[in-house]
């Protein structure tokens, strides 16, 4: 089985709303990030990734480390992610470039979609949300 390593961020608004993109020609929405460059940190890959991919410039010390979450694959059959997830607050408005072709936001007082990718949410969703109640306690 084929294993990618990622590196992906959670990007919250003001109102708490998480940021998630859909590729272009795919149905699963997912953490903006992707695959790591040969020789680059997983902090490394998600800046570029941001960069490329919604067009946001972070400074490396406005990123959390979330942790290291494994998961099938969301658009590619028969493999899996191995994702470093970074967590920030985004402080002005994205928009989509590169291969994406769609942004949404996730309100975490709605439903889940039955669109959202496995890794977002079996793993990474019930971490960030323990993540974003210790911030406020």
């Amino acid at each position: 089985m084929t294993v990618f390593r990622i590196a992906a961020a959670c990007l919250l608004d003001a109102q708490g709303r998480l940021l998630l993109v859909r590729k272009r020609g795919t149905r699963a929405f997912m953490l903006p990030g992707g695959k790591h460059e040969p020789g680059e940190s997983a902090l490394e890959a998600v800046l570029r990734e941001l960069s490329e991919e919604i067009e946001l410039s972070l400074p490396a010390e406005a990123l959390d480390y979330l942790g290291r979450f494994q998961a099938p694959a969301a658009n590619e059959p028969d493999c899996r992610v191995d994702a470093d997830v970074f967590c920030a607050r985004l402080l002005h408005p994205v928009r989509p470039a590169a291969e994406l072709e769609e942004l949404a936001w996730l309100d975490p007082d709605s439903p889940l979609p039955d669109n959202l990718a496995p890794l977002l949410r079996e793993q990474v969703l019930p971490v960030l949300q323990r993540h974003l109640e210790a911030e406020t306690a």
